[in-house]
C-alpha cells in the first residue's frame, strides 16, 4: 500500500480543517466557511476512494494468484459497503 501518496491526502485535509479553524476564529462569513468546509469533505472522500483503490489491487491480486473468487467478491463487497459510508 502506498502510504506516502495518503498522507499527503491527510495532510491536505488536516491543513483545510486548521483553515477552518481560523476562519471561524477570524469570524469569516458562513459561505466562506462552508465552502472551505465542503472542500475538506470531498478532500476526506478522495483519500478514502484512494484507499479502496489500493484495498481492491491488494484483494484481487492476492485471491487470484490462489484462485479465491468467492473471496475477491466477499471482499470487495465488504469494502465498497464501508466506503460508500463516508
Amino acid at each position: 500500500m502506498d502510504s506516502s501518496k495518503l498522507n499527503r491526502r491527510i495532510n491536505k485535509v488536516i491543513g483545510q480543517l486548521n483553515a477552518v479553524n481560523r476562519m471561524l476564529e477570524e469570524g469569516r462569513p458562513c459561505e466562506d466557511i462552508l465552502i472551505q468546509l465542503n472542500a475538506s469533505k470531498k478532500a476526506i472522500h478522495k483519500v478514502g476512494q484512494v484507499l479502496l483503490e489500493q484495498e481492491l489491487d491488494m484483494i484481487i491480486e492476492d485471491k487470484i494468484e490462489i484462485g479465491e473468487v468467492k473471496e475477491i467478491s466477499n471482499s470487495f463487497k465488504k469494502s465498497l459497503d464501508l466506503f460508500s459510508r463516508l
